[in-house]
């Protein structure tokens, strides 16, 4: 009988030891890693607001799946949330789903190394079938982003196809508070070598593919690897097919040699969906000037990340001034935001703030058509070409 109680006690213990690393582990982490300069910026002048409120904004990276919150509902951590996004005037989010992240990571050299998403999908509470499978962790995030555009309430809607992107846009003039979102993967090691991958993904919402994130994998080499090397055979291939399904391909994080194969292997437009540029901020993985006009002449755009190793430095001006030198270099239909949401990253504000960068890019001569360009434009544009065709979701 005392064994069964001791049994039974410790049950009990391990139980509430579960609940209470569910509760408290990943609100704790997540206020740890993303964290805002300043939780309430200072109001900006009326006119800037107005101009604000009259943008179609498009934000090409956020991590926000990666985290334990309700989406739908307004949080106190984080960067981004739907009541946010409606706030700051967001439109349409792109959410990546991050499935690797070496342990003791850096930005120098990494090797895959022990996994901290296997640690916090646990502590999450996410299905043990995400635990050690990446292709089930793309699955899981996917459905998740879906469930909430599947809730009317949310007045989400799910973008796949250029008809969905298009009715989401003559919603959107009706109902101004109507949301967009769009699936991304962050790193092709969760295809796992598997070409067949592809149109697994593709069937649930994935449109926009990163070939690497913090470390190399089998498509080629990060700017943050061992080795940095380029595109490889099965790289190749998996571009070919990745063009086939009309998804697009991201080369944030790319290495410099991965950067250039992968430019002459695409036959569509790149995209690098986060980044800083090496004329404002010379950091390991920001763009040169002849990586940004390389992706400008295939008719690709780059997204200017927020967080200060982006942009050397930790307010509005320094992302202006990164966007005003990829303008320059690349034209402004090329830029674009990429502002890294929820990304682990420390940011100048949040979402619902997204109006001091309005008033930035005011402040500092932009003209109103470039606004409208860099804030969503740009990237509403290159969608509209090269999502998959209507009928069917396939080209």
């Amino acid at each position: 009988m005392s064994h069964s109680k001791n049994l039974l006690a410790g049950i009990g213990v391990l139980a509430l030891s579960l609940f209470a690393a569910h509760a408290f582990v990943p609100p704790y982490i997540e206020r740890q890693r993303n964290q805002t300069l300043i939780a309430d910026p200072p109001p900006v002048p009326v006119t800037s607001r107005l101009r604000h409120r009259g943008l179609l904004i498009a934000d090409l990276h956020a991590d926000s799946l990666l985290w334990d919150r309700d989406l739908d509902r307004s949080s106190d951590r984080g960067h981004l949330d739907l009541p946010r996004m409606r706030a700051g005037n967001i439109a349409l989010q792109i959410f990546s789903i991050v499935t690797r992240v070496p342990r003791g990571f850096n930005m120098e050299a990494n090797a895959p190394g022990l996994d901290n998403i296997t640690g916090l999908s646990i502590v999450q509470g996410l299905p043990p079938a995400t635990w050690f499978d990446l292709g089930a962790r793309v699955l899981y995030h996917s459905a998740r982003l879906q469930a909430l555009a599947d809730e009317p309430r949310n007045r989400l809607s799910l973008i796949r196809t250029r008809a969905d992107l298009a009715r989401f846009l003559d919603r959107r003039r009706s109902d101004p508070q109507r949301l967009a979102a769009l699936l991304a993967i962050e790193g092709a090691h969760a295809f796992e070598g598997d070409l067949e991958n592809v149109e697994r993904f593709f069937g649930a919402g994935i449109r926009l593919v990163g070939l690497v994130h913090l470390f190399d994998n089998r498509v080629g080499g990060s700017a943050h690897g061992l080795h940095k090397g380029g595109l490889t055979a099965f790289g190749r291939r998996l571009i070919a097919r990745l063009e086939r399904n009309h998804m697009l391909v991201d080369l944030a994080h790319a290495s410099p040699q991965l950067f250039r194969d992968a430019v002459a292997a695409s036959t569509r437009p790149l995209i690098v969906s986060h980044t800083g540029v090496k004329g404002t901020c010379p950091g390991t993985r920001n763009l040169s000037d002849t990586q940004l006009r390389a992706l400008a002449r295939g008719g690709g755009i780059v997204g200017i990340g927020f967080w200060p190793e982006a942009v050397c430095g930790k307010d509005t001006a320094a992302v202006v001034r990164a966007i005003r030198h990829a303008v320059r270099v690349m034209g402004v239909r090329h830029v674009a935001l990429g502002s890294d949401y929820d990304g682990a990253v420390t940011l100048p504000w949040d979402a619902a703030h997204m109006e001091q960068l309005t008033h930035g890019l005011i402040a500092a001569g932009f003209a109103q058509e470039e606004i409208d360009l860099i804030m969503g434009g740009n990237v509403l544009r290159l969608l509209a070409r090269t999502l998959p065709a209507p009928a069917t979701g396939h080209p």
